[in-house]
């Protein structure tokens, strides 16, 4: 598999909701970095730590719909991605369109590195506020 292969393939077990699919594209020792405004924000180490502490955190405030995705070879194995969504937050039904830039460094088959990228992350930030789930 070539470096958009791999995206690709991360991408549609995302879309479809296959979390095992999802954690096959990703090194055990995955590095995940993420905008620092938001609530699962900075750098995440690790399949688990990215798997409770990202998704875990993004699942418990809003459903996530993704309308598609667009997947770029980066050169010098990298492969970049494009998603497109709505998030729907549980406790008041509010949506927020999303779209978010990934940079992936790809080793073999799998990622090891994500650098992720918003264009307004306060606003997200101030959605995952709204919409925390009720403790």
């Amino acid at each position: 598999m070539n470096t958009t292969e791999v995206l690709r393939s991360l991408y549609e077990a995302l879309s479809k909701g296959d979390v095992a699919g999802v954690l096959a594209r990703l090194d055990p020792d995955v590095v995940v970095d993420e905008p620092a405004e938001l609530p699962y924000g900075g750098v995440n180490r690790g399949r688990d730590v990215f798997l409770q502490s990202v998704l875990g955190v993004m699942m418990s405030h809003a459903a996530v719909a993704l309308a598609g995705f667009t997947v770029y070879d980066g050169g010098d194995g990298k492969a970049i991605g494009v998603l497109e969504g709505t998030l729907t937050a549980h406790a008041t039904g509010e949506q927020f369109p999303l779209t978010m830039v990934e940079v992936h460094e790809i080793a073999g088959e799998v990622s090891r590195r994500i650098d992720v990228y918003l264009k307004n992350p306060a606003d997200l930030a101030a959605f995952y506020a709204r919409s925390a789930p009720a403790s």
